[in-house]
């Protein structure tokens, strides 16, 4: 297009606008447009309204609410019993005492219980040491450890002390 086929289009619709600025539909029009257009296109209902139409936001807040009450009481009441020593739970299996590893394997009580235990020496895996919570470098693992057994007159061994870790 050239400059002057510009100015003639210009011109033309400036001539358009005018005429159609006096030109106004009906009220009514627009009325019976817009209630055609909501009969051919109705509005949806979101799926909670479907479901139960009378209830109100306040009434579904109120509801939900409801639903995570039971859901905690529920979840409390099924929840498994803890054990009745949960100190035994947060004390680790080993403590240090004087630089040497001391590892309970039996309850403390059936250490102090034992009317003869024994101490027995004995060498030790270190992968047994990482089962029991010691860090263990996974190239040691097929290495053994010296250590001391304490064991009870039966024959069970009740603790592990270490006596040679960095062999």
């Amino acid at each position: 297009m050239e400059p002057d086929d510009t100015l003639e289009l210009d011109a033309r619709l400036a001539a358009l606008r005018g005429a159609m600025n006096g030109i106004d539909t009906p009220r009514c029009v627009e009325k019976e447009l817009m209630q055609a257009f909501a009969a051919r296109f109705p509005r949806t209902q979101p799926w909670y309204r479907r479901l139960l139409p009378k209830l109100s936001l306040a009434e579904w807040g109120a509801a939900g609410a409801c639903a995570a009450v039971t859901a905690v009481v529920l979840a409390t009441l099924l929840a498994p019993p803890r054990p009745a020593d949960d100190l035994a739970l947060r004390t680790p299996p080993w403590r240090l005492e004087n630089g040497a590893a001391f590892i309970a394997l039996d309850s403390v009580e059936r250490i102090e219980q034992e009317p003869e235990p024994r101490l027995v020496e004995a060498e030790v895996p270190r992968a047994m040491l990482a089962a029991l919570g010691l860090p263990v470098a996974p190239e040691q693992a097929g290495e053994a450890v010296r250590a001391e057994m304490l064991v009870a007159a039966d024959g069970e061994p009740l603790a592990l002390r270490l006596t040679s870790i960095h062999d």
